[in-house]
């Protein structure tokens, strides 16, 4: 098929009037992170099928495709025309095309994020407090709390002392609860800056009367400082009494409004829903286990601090229409109210009524093309007999907590390598954590060997589920390199590569000025 193009200077022209377009960097989160434009998301090839229908819901979306030359862009846009998209077009020059256009190319994972935080606190001038101050008044004064805006896990891995989780869009809700005295001193963290910054501030914008501070650079900063860090906490946030629920959506609504934000009633947001030329994210703020015991039909779990901080990850089309869904409705209006300030078009629907739905959020899938299965004992017989190469398409730190014994790291773009690295077998059995992603490459890796091809029926997952042993460790025959090793997760990062993730946060005000094509504002 002969693909379009379009020149980057479009792509930017449709940033800029707020047209519809999604940015597609194909290649593998690692090389994404080292360059590319500001509103690009990652969307590796090998996982297209996996995220394209969740991430891109509207089969017209204009989607924009590029790599850095590695090919990816052809096998990129047939895979997208089977699923159903009609608007796909080649980024002209790919990468190297933009960069000689003069445009900006942004580092990391979540840059737009990320550049947003930074934004907000060199115009708000979010009160902050560093690492070695904060400890002294951790150690000295009973009248604080540590408030932690991450993700729970993210919590529980490396924490403040004192720390308890709240991650982000809970703060207004239930900072009272934890800090119900008004000259309780409230300390936001996060690992590095931005949910810091923007924790700290949503309370300041919904005017709770405490004294609060972001700490300074977060865990990174806490550690560059030579401190300890606590792991393994549980302490999570409690239940706030009805009337300090009611003050929260009170103070968070008026938040809202000063940003912009549209409300809508169930009927509004079916009405809404019927346009076909505009895409529309639906997402549930509330925590996870919110939504499993009781969701709205059409409406994927986000919970709105992490929404806000991987904005490009939930929602990759840039001028998209946005509906948050929260039975408390703080949750909703403050991280409304942050999406409003990043350039979005964003609605809260008033109230939570209707049928609803249980259990976790599943992502759609396409059917998988036809293959041949083995069972676990099956395979289990096979390796004993060393008859099986098994090719676990996992995730690379997914791989790494366990695999099937035996077990060699590939991704379904580098089949090819891993067949060449790998010893030679009888039989090639591919898996993948629950078995999905393995489906979708089946019938690619039996174009590239004369072995019989199976896929481990039901994944790494129900070879663990039936009791048979997990190994750890990375055993790879192709380069490691579809994750980005971010410098502010765990807590054995190299100091420099910490120090000089900071000094690149502290640098993205500069780059967005340069850059132009954001859209943000800051109330």
């Amino acid at each position: 098929m002969t693909l379009p193009t379009v020149s980057p200077q479009d792509v930017r022209l449709a940033l800029l009037v707020r047209r519809e377009v999604a940015i597609l960097d194909l290649r593998g989160e690692d090389a994404y992170a080292q360059a590319h434009p500001l509103f690009a998301a990652s969307l590796p090839l090998g996982r297209l099928e996996l995220e394209a229908l969740d991430r891109i819901p509207r089969p017209g979306t204009p989607i924009v495709l590029y790599d850095a030359g590695e090919g990816l862009v052809a096998p990129a846009a047939e895979r997208l025309a089977r699923l159903g998209y009609i608007d796909v077009r080649a980024l002209e020059g790919g990468l190297d095309g933009w960069r000689a256009a003069g445009f900006e190319l942004f580092r990391d994972v979540n840059s737009a994020s990320k550049a947003f935080g930074e934004l907000v606190d060199a115009r708000r001038h979010t009160p902050s407090i560093p690492a070695p101050e904060a400890r002294a008044l951790i150690e000295t004064e009973p009248n604080l709390v540590v408030l932690d805006a991450r993700r729970f896990e993210e919590y529980r891995t490396m924490s403040i002392p004192r720390g308890v989780s709240v991650p982000g869009a809970e703060l207004v809700l239930r900072a009272a609860e934890l800090a119900p005295d008004p000259s309780t001193t409230i300390v936001i963290n996060c690992a590095g800056r931005t949910r810091s910054i923007i924790g700290a501030q949503s309370l300041i914008n919904a005017g709770v009367p405490n004294p609060v501070m972001a700490l300074r650079n977060g865990t990174i900063g806490w550690s560059l400082a030579g401190q300890t860090l606590d792991h393994g906490q549980e302490r999570r946030f409690r239940e706030p009494t009805p009337q300090r629920a009611a003050e929260a959506r009170a103070r968070a609504r008026d938040v809202a409004y000063r940003a912009g934000v549209i409300r809508l009633t169930a009927r509004e947001l079916a009405l809404l829903g019927r346009a076909s030329d505009r895409t529309l994210y639906r997402f549930d703020v509330r925590t996870p286990e919110e939504f499993a015991a009781g969701h709205l039909k059409g409406f994927r779990s986000a919970p709105g601090g992490q929404l806000v901080q991987e904005t490009d990850v939930f929602a990759p089309v840039r001028g998209a229409r946005i509906v948050l869904a929260d039975d408390r409705g703080a949750r909703a209006d403050m991280t409304a109210s942050w999406l409003a300030q990043m350039g979005w078009e964003v609605y809260v629907l008033d109230g939570f009524e209707g049928p609803l739905e249980t259990g976790p959020w599943r992502a759609s899938l396409p059917p998988p093309p036809s293959h041949e299965t083995i069972t676990a004992g099956e395979l289990e017989a096979l390796l004993e007999k060393g008859e099986a190469l098994v090719l676990d398409l996992a995730q690379s730190p997914a791989f790494a907590r366990g695999h099937v014994p035996g077990a060699w790291f590939a991704t379904r773009e580098g089949l090819a390598r891993a067949l060449k690295g790998a010893p030679e077998t009888d039989v090639v059995v591919l898996t993948s954590p629950d078995g999905v992603a393995a489906a979708f490459a089946a019938q690619e890796l039996e174009a590239l060997t004369d072995r019989p091809v199976r896929v481990l029926r039901g994944g790494t997952e129900a070879w663990a589920e039936e009791g048979r042993p997990l190994e750890a460790g990375l055993r790879a025959a192709i380069p490691v390199d579809d994750v980005y090793r971010r410098p502010y997760e765990g807590s054995d990062n190299p100091v420099e590569a910490m120090q000089a993730y900071l000094d690149w946060e502290y640098g993205l005000v500069a780059q967005l000025e340069r850059d132009q094509s954001h859209g943000f504002h800051v109330i």
